[in-house]
């Protein structure tokens, strides 16, 4: 029941189910999350922790960033589970179709050099 009620709490917030429907476009870093999101560096990397300790992402380093990627679910058949129905649900949603379409164009290269 723990694992059950971890992941539903790092769902219980609309940022991070956002980010859940974004990573299922692309692998992400934070700073290409926050461009989407619109929202603090620390924010999303909040975010991104309670999701990565909830077993619903995984980061990997590369260089400079850290990409962010859904999980497998292997280790919590919760995750694997909610991660597969999620993939259908808030289709019709129109923030997230927004932010979806604009997902191909946020690249990490342009944001590092604006800022």
């Amino acid at each position: 029941m723990k694992n059950f009620v971890k992941v539903m709490k790092a769902l219980s917030d609309p940022s991070r189910v956002i980010i859940v429907k974004m990573l299922q476009h692309k692998t992400m870093c934070v700073c290409e999350l926050q461009e989407l999101l619109g929202v603090s560096q620390p924010t999303v990397s909040k975010h991104l922790k309670i999701l990565d300790e909830a077993g619903l992402v995984c980061f990997q380093k590369e260089g400079l960033w850290v990409n962010y990627s859904l999980s497998d679910g292997k280790e919590n058949p919760y995750v694997a589970n909610l991660l597969g129905n999620l993939r259908y649900w808030l289709e019709d949603d129109p923030r997230i179709a927004q932010l979806a379409k604009r997902v191909p164009f946020v690249r990490r290269e342009e944001i590092c050099q604006r800022h």
